[in-house]
């Protein structure tokens, strides 16, 4: 009886181990965002859309008052981003952001005054 009961309780373990790697290890799903998706996480999120335009006069008037971020993956900032951006990669995820909380406060610094561009 005491046998059963160990070889039970190992293949518990390695189906839960098994479990465990498959579920860190699947691949993303991602859902496409839609500029509805957009609206909604900005709103919820107490922060606002701007327009190129709106980012360009804000870009020649006080470029020093900006802090341009760049989410996408390091090796597409290499390939080009906008003059004076810093590179924060972030995948679109909440998992993500939420992962990321305590290294995106530190990356941005104590001024909270200034404004803060993510593309």
């Amino acid at each position: 009886m005491k046998t059963i009961r160990s070889i039970l309780l190992a293949m518990v373990v390695v189906a839960i181990t098994i479990g465990t790697l498959w579920h860190q290890n699947r691949p993303a799903e991602t859902k496409e965002a839609t500029w509805e998706d957009v609206l909604v996480e900005a709103e919820n999120g107490a922060y606002r859309i701007i327009s190129n335009m709106e980012l360009w006069e804000l870009f020649k008037s006080k470029p020093d008052s900006l802090l341009l971020v760049d989410t996408r993956q390091e090796w597409e900032y290499r390939t080009g981003h906008i003059k004076g951006a810093l590179n924060f990669p972030m995948e679109p995820t909440w998992w993500s952001r939420w992962r990321k909380q305590k290294p995106l406060a530190n990356f941005l610094g104590p001024d909270k005054k200034r404004l803060i561009v993510f593309y």
